[in-house]
């Protein structure tokens, strides 16, 4: 390799269509985490009419996924930082192709679920490398904002019109087809990754010892955390169970916190969550996450089974997220620039407990 070769790759692509097949690949990465839920959403009362799944087990059929890519998310984070964030994402990619294929075979709401926790742990291993990856792939910064705000516009695009094309996907074939997609977007990121980003250079991994009672403790909390509010929906509040897997949650909340703060290498340093930025935001992202998405699980169910709208209308129903996301990506950084960060921030804030507000006030279902 000459030095002018060494010198380009150094500096990284000057121009994002530079690095087109790695920001593809980056892309169909991104777009499987946004997606995979919000098409199968629309497709819940359908599978539960043919494999004759309960609520609850249609609850499991997304949240099992949740439960799994949450939990182990921090614990691969770590993995990937030791052993490649490229390694990590190619062998969850190929993990998620080998998954999504399996839905063909599916017979039972076990088998679906069984599925859905290994599409989860395919998420977990992906998303860590995500940005990381689009950061060594650029030198310039102006370029990194470019194409992290281009990886995350395919990826809300992807959730807005996830729960209308799986409407209109079920018009013409079975629901199987809408896990089935995430082989060709598993195979386009695989192609992506490996022929646009270099391998992992043994100077950027790091050499500390794995934190492995950290990640046990971090693991346990989110999924009791996660599991916690379906046991009260299961069990009701007048059982003892879910209050044991409340205090569980807690206790190993904790006991994690304590962990960490006398760590010798910490998965994740507290004093970074005592920065008001960083811990406001996180705080944000999460409720407002936390709403949204209960919401469209929601509107999903009651457009088809109490309403009784079948697949493609209730697809038509969803269609006003679907323009104003879509419409929407395109205003928000003028939008910024114009009003300020802080004032974007409680207004967008504000925005969002309306919107969610308006729908409690008229809903009969006790959202609110």
């Amino acid at each position: 390799m000459s030095s002018a070769q060494t010198t380009v790759i150094a500096a990284g692509p000057r121009s994002l269509r530079e690095a087109w097949v790695a920001l593809a690949g980056l892309s169909a990465v991104f777009l499987f985490e946004m997606l995979d839920n919000s098409i199968l959403n629309v497709a819940l009362p359908t599978i539960g009419r043919e494999l004759h799944a309960s609520t609850t087990a249609l609850q499991w059929v997304t949240g099992a996924y949740a439960v799994v890519f949450g939990g182990l998310m921090l614990g691969f984070g770590a993995v990937a930082d030791r052993f490649g964030r490229r390694r990590v994402m190619l062998a969850g990619l190929v993990l998620l192709a080998v998954a999504s294929l399996a839905t063909a075979f599916v017979g039972t709401v076990g088998q679906l679920i069984a599925v859905r926790v290994a599409m989860g742990v395919a998420a977990a291993m992906t998303t860590p490398g995500s940005m990381a990856l689009t950061f060594r792939l650029f030198a310039d910064d102006s370029l990194r904002v470019r194409a992290t705000t281009l990886i995350s516009t395919v990826g809300l695009v992807g959730l807005a019109v996830g729960p209308t094309a799986g409407g209109f996907v079920l018009a013409v074939a079975p629901w199987q087809v809408l896990l089935l997609v995430n082989v060709p977007i598993a195979v386009l990121a695989i192609i992506g990754v490996q022929r646009g980003i270099a391998a992992d250079l043994p100077a950027e991994l790091h050499r500390d010892p794995v934190d492995v009672a950290g990640a046990v403790l971090g693991t346990a909390t989110i999924v009791l955390a996660l599991v916690a509010p379906t046991m009260f929906v299961d069990a009701g509040a007048g059982s003892w169970v879910p209050w044991v897997v409340t205090g569980a949650a807690v206790a190993g909340g904790i006991l994690f916190y304590l962990r960490e703060r006398t760590a010798t290498y910490p998965l994740l340093d507290p004093r970074l969550l005592a920065h008001p930025l960083v811990s406001s935001g996180l705080a944000f992202k999460a409720a407002a996450g936390l709403a949204t998405a209960g919401l469209g699980y929601l509107v999903t169910l009651q457009l088809q089974l109490d309403w009784g709208w079948p697949p493609v209308l209730a697809a038509i129903g969803l269609l006003p997220q679907v323009v104003v996301l879509v419409a929407g990506g395109a205003l928000i950084r003028p939008f910024v620039e114009r009003v300020g960060l802080a004032r974007a921030a409680w207004m967008s804030a504000a925005s969002v407990v309306f919107g969610l507000a308006v729908y409690g006030a008229l809903s009969r279902y006790g959202y609110l």
